[in-house]
């Protein structure tokens, strides 16, 4: 069984987690009249309030649409986190990418492969966590982490830096602008992932 995705120090908001007939509606693309009436079927799980409203927590949506394998996407909110994997070596990016995607259950990833798309991914999905490798041709890491801590938008972000060219002024370079640490490449996949402030997948 894989854990939830949990980031230690995360700005993100709380999400939603009980809703109405209408946005049930809306996330499954029905009618609120179809919802009422799977509801009344027990083909969905409501509960009903003081005032006799009905209510459908968000488990009781994703089961719904699990079930009849209706692809909601990140309508609900998944309780996942947003991971941004940054690194111009393709092979090094496409690894991380497979090994979060497999390893922390409900982890969204991203990709970028130099400082400039990490700036317009980071403003695009608004990741909980950056892991960014600092030599890059053109704009690199530490300019990368200053532009995101700068971003009022942003600078909740957890920045992880990475380096195979690791010494103690570029690590303390990048801790000045903001990352939380500059791991050592090579690096062990839990340290990795521990890294990022997730947990790896149990074994159930």
């Amino acid at each position: 069984m894989k854990s939830m995705a949990r980031i230690a120090g995360s700005g993100s908001s709380a999400r939603k987690s009980v809703f109405t007939p209408n946005e049930v509606a809306e996330l499954l693309m029905v009618s609120p009249i179809t919802v009422r009436q799977w509801a009344q079927k027990g083909l969905i799980e409501a509960q009903t309030t003081a005032g006799g409203h009905r209510r459908f927590t968000l488990e009781a949506v994703r089961r719904f649409a699990d079930e009849r394998n209706i692809d909601l996407g990140d309508a609900l909110g998944r309780d996942g986190a947003t991971l941004l994997v940054v690194d111009d070596d393709q092979q090094l990016n496409s690894f991380l990418k497979a090994l979060f995607q497999t390893q922390v259950d409900g982890l969204t990833v991203h990709t970028a492969f130099d400082g400039f798309q990490a700036g317009r991914m980071v403003q695009a999905h608004q990741p909980d966590v950056v892991l960014l490798d600092v030599m890059m041709p053109g704009m690199d890491g530490v300019a990368v982490c200053n532009n995101i801590k700068d971003d009022p938008q942003t600078a909740h972000t957890r920045v992880i830096g990475m380096t195979g060219f690791h010494s103690p002024e570029l690590e303390s370079r990048m801790l000045r602008a903001g990352a939380q640490l500059l791991l050592k490449k090579p690096f062990s996949n839990d340290e990795v992932i521990e890294a990022c402030g997730f947990e790896s997948a149990v074994t159930a």
